[in-house]
């Protein structure tokens, strides 16, 4: 297939296998313009809103902030900094609800805004951006945040070093998925920005070409990313078919370049890069104002919402604070969706945060979106492999992770899996497959990282014993050569000679010689009783009568019997 990608050029085009063609229910959110929001009372910042460590809370309760400031960050190489939405005072940091499938919390930063949204000094702009280091712009990404805002989050900085040349840049601006419509609003209203980010991205990777990549049902996006084009850039604006899922990011390369990104590999590996329209427009926002990550643009939709639309939305906004102000609920929905129907998940509650991650908001009714019926046995029908876009075998694949038969599972590459949900909504059994699959990825993950800790600890292990008998050998080695010297030395030792013993003879009578005449001397010294009172005379001369009377017993009793 060739479709027009820029004035007078054509572009060749694959396809891939499976996807469908779903409705897209897109015009429930489009008929508005992008809106802005008021400012709750309080906003819950999550620590962690990316895949890597979690960031850490560098500031205080009762302390006040300013918009854009960081409140949160990591040493640790893959993570992303967290920065204040607004100005005003943290309240505490606590453990909060968080958007996640399991309805478990996190460590959040509580903020109640101020009303001022008064901006901490940000960095200077880095205007000419094309004199620029890749690594200060990579620092600059880093600095301000910034994830995939596809709903990946894996910290851009890194994604942006892939250590290999890159001939392909790849905008993606399909947005597959049904309902959500945050990127082609963007796109509409704010093209200058998404093409001023693709032009940084591409001097930062040195590309050879840039594509932008967005669906023919939007072609207001596309007329607007079209009129933003200059002649001497090497870079595309291309019209793709309107196929789910076409927006990820595997699915999209092939479209794009006819390339099969390898299993458990990544693009750099071909010589491509995919980043989000979002993330493109925030990495212009950072490094042309400086402005971190703050707000993200967000779909609020579906007959259960009053007013559906897109909204520009801080982090940390409440889900029911945003929906409120989308004019609150109405026609009883039934559910509450992070995310498009096909890939988001049940929320338990609407007290959960906007986070960088988060692009739509779905509320459908029971009429709209039916509860799935109770699954039944499989058939065999293999409809889920004709769909599957990553070329799997679904069936096989449930079976194993039923049986909770991890390794066997692994091996029909569960990890290319990107949970699409293709397999599951043509399943005629109503097997919820994607959820079983994910169950084995995260037992996958579990086993992996008890793997890495029992080997961590075997080599702790291991390394303590080498360290206990080296000592050991050590101390050996000192008492053997200590018995050796011990036993060279009288060996050593010459043995004395005639004079040597004449000598130390004549030392000994020396010796007792002086002895002799000091004890000769000191009986021979007279008292001095000159200087004696009478008393001390009488009590010499008294213990002199005792001695002397002692020394006559003596010698009686020494006398022979007659």
């Amino acid at each position: 297939m060739y479709v027009e990608s820029k004035k007078g050029k054509t572009r060749e085009l694959w396809s891939f296998h499976g996807g469908l063609h779903l409705p897209d229910h897109k015009e429930v959110s489009l008929h508005s313009p992008l809106q802005s929001v008021t400012l709750p009372k309080r906003l819950v910042v999550p620590l962690q809103q990316h895949i890597g460590v979690t960031a850490q809370a560098c500031v205080k309760p009762g302390e006040r902030v300013l918009k854009g400031q960081l409140i949160a960050d990591s040493a640790a190489p893959v993570t992303a900094p967290l920065h204040a939405p607004t100005s005003g005072s943290v309240i505490e940091i606590v453990e909060h609800a968080i958007p996640h499938p399991s309805g478990l919390s996190g460590h959040c930063i509580v903020i109640e805004p101020d009303g001022e949204d008064s901006w901490v000094e940000l960095p200077p702009p880095i205007s000419d951006y094309r004199q620029a280091s890749a690594d200060t712009l990579r620092q600059r990404i880093r600095e301000s945040g910034i994830v995939g805002m596809g709903g990946a989050t894996f910290p851009s900085a890194i994604k942006l070093n892939p250590g290999k040349p890159i001939k392909t840049l790849i905008i993606n601006g399909a947005e597959c998925e049904p309902y959500i419509t945050c990127d082609d609003r963007l796109m509409r209203d704010q093209a200058a920005k998404v093409m001023d980010g693709a032009r940084i991205l591409q001097h930062l990777l040195q590309s050879e070409v840039c594509l932008i990549a967005i669906e023919d049902n939007k072609p207001e996006a596309i007329l607007a990313m079209f009129d933003e084009l200059r002649q001497e850039e090497n870079i595309e604006v291309v019209r793709i078919p309107t196929v789910y899922p076409s927006g990820g990011e595997k699915q999209l390369i092939h479209i794009l370049t006819g390339q099969e990104v390898p299993t458990s590999g990544l693009p750099a590996q071909i010589g491509t890069i995919c980043h989000n329209v979002a993330t493109t427009a925030a990495i212009a926002d950072a490094v042309l104002q400086g402005r971190p990550l703050v707000s993200r643009l967000v779909t609020v939709t579906g007959e259960g919402i009053k007013n559906p639309g897109n909204y520009e939305v801080p982090i940390g906004m409440l889900a029911s604070d945003l929906i409120e102000q989308a004019g609150g609920y109405q026609n009883n929905p039934q559910q509450l969706i992070l995310g498009g129907p096909m890939m988001g998940f049940d929320l338990s509650t609407d007290r959960v945060p906007i986070t960088k991650g988060s692009n739509c908001i779905l509320c459908p009714t029971a009429e709209e979106a039916p509860r799935p019926e109770p699954a039944q046995a499989c058939i065999r029908c293999g409809r889920c492999a004709d769909v599957c876009p990553a070329h799997l075998l679904p069936q096989q694949m449930y079976w194993h992770s039923r049986a909770k038969d991890l390794e066997k599972v692994q091996d029909y590459n569960l990890f290319d899996c990107i949970e699409c949900g293709c397999c599951s909504h043509v399943c005629p059994s109503h097997i919820p497959l994607v959820h079983y699959f994910r169950y084995a990825k995260a037992e996958s993950w579990a086993l992996e990282q008890e793997r890495r800790e029992s080997e961590h600890a075997k080599q702790r292990h291991d390394f303590r014993v080498a360290r206990l008998e080296r000592l050991e050998a050590e101390r050996k080695a000192r008492l053997r050569k200590k018995k050796e010297n011990l036993k060279a030395k009288p060996a050593a030792k010459k043995p004395p000679t005639k004079d040597d013993k004449e000598s130390k003879q004549a030392a000994i009578q020396a010796a007792m010689k002086r002895a002799a005449e000091k004890k000769a001397k000191q009986s021979q010294t007279p008292k001095n009783t000159e200087n004696l009172t009478a008393a001390q005379q009488a009590q010499i001369e008294a213990v002199d009568e005792r001695r002397k009377t002692a020394t006559k017993v003596r010698e009686n009793h020494s006398e022979p019997p007659a």
